[in-house]
């Protein structure tokens, strides 16, 4: 049994379209255990719940954005080891840096295709 039939990802965007892409995307790799949340709360209540091995976020969300979440998950013993990719608009120094310091996994700068997403998840969890 390969990673991709045992990786559990949570995808949180606010935009339904966004999230609807990026699942796509992971259908395609063969990735089938995806969950998906359209803001910070919600993904990580649905994560206390049922545990994944990586985070795809937004930045960009209303309330708590994805640094925000990613500071929660990295400030709880149970999700600190949790992997976590940042997808944002605006990928700047600032925001690249504070992910860094927060514990970011990888990033990944909006527009991507389907390849660029695969190519950064590798990055962080091996070959799929």
């Amino acid at each position: 049994m390969g990673i991709r039939d045992q990786l559990r990802i949570m995808v949180v965007d606010d935009m339904a379209t966004s999230r609807g892409l990026i699942t796509q995307a992971l259908d395609a790799m063969g990735i089938r255990q995806v969950g998906y949340a359209s803001d910070g709360p919600s993904a990580l209540a649905a994560i206390e719940r049922s545990p994944v091995h990586l985070v795809i976020s937004d930045y960009n969300m209303p309330g708590m954005d994805g640094l925000h979440l990613l500071h929660a998950l990295r400030s709880a013993p149970k999700t600190k080891g949790v992997g976590f990719i940042l997808i944002t608009g605006r990928a700047d120094k600032e925001i690249v840096d504070t992910g860094r310091r927060l514990g970011m996994n990888n990033f990944i700068k909006k527009p991507f295709t389907p390849q660029d997403l695969r190519t950064c998840i590798e990055a962080v969890v091996g070959r799929l």
